[in-house]
């Protein structure tokens, strides 16, 4: 398993595009791909798999192509994985939330 780079953890849009850019990239070698293999193999052209590994801009659909002939896919619930225990639930008895509250008005509006 490759060690991709984790900085810049907190940088501009063009930096994470760049790092995560530089990320895919260092994958695609370990996994001895050339870029046409890859291109091909996510139905993808070859200039969009060079956009994406250079941070010059891409679609969300062309990263997520590129994942799944990485074998990375998993990637994408880290980005904001879903909590399957609500801490309140613990506390109380009552049935699970089935839908967001509205907003309260403050006292005077």
């Amino acid at each position: 398993m490759p060690h991709l780079n984790p900085e810049p953890r907190h940088g501009t849009p063009a930096e994470l595009e760049t790092a995560l850019g530089e990320n895919l990239k260092s994958l695609r070698v370990n996994r001895n791909l050339d870029q046409v293999t890859l291109a091909e193999r996510a139905g993808i052209g070859l200039r969009t798999l060079r956009n994406l590994e250079s941070g010059n801009g891409s679609s969300l659909r062309t990263l997520i192509l590129v994942l799944r002939v990485l074998g990375r896919e998993g990637w994408l619930d880290t980005i904001a994985p879903v909590a399957t225990i609500n801490p309140l639930m613990l506390t109380r008895e009552a049935r699970p939330r089935q839908r967001a509250s509205k907003p309260r008005r403050k006292a005077g509006e």
